[in-house]
């Protein structure tokens, strides 16, 4: 994923595949064989999903402990 200058309006990433924009959407999460609806950032030509850096340290880190816990 590329970063660009975005307005506020806009995402501030880029697809690297396609170049459009990406928006914030559905996407769903599978780990352990459990799957779980998550808003992130995807492309909306090809589907390629975007996983900030804090979003995978943090709260999908925990759920991943959570579920490893089990």
């Amino acid at each position: 994923m590329k970063q660009k200058d975005a307005t506020p309006a806009e995402s501030e990433w880029l697809c690297s595949k396609c170049g459009l924009p990406l928006e914030i959407g559905k996407v769903d999460v599978g780990y352990l064989g459990s799957v779980f609806p998550v808003d992130l950032y995807r492309c909306s030509q090809c589907g390629q999903v975007f996983v900030p850096e804090d979003i995978a340290q943090g709260k999908m880190a925990e759920v991943e402990k959570l579920l490893e816990d089990k």
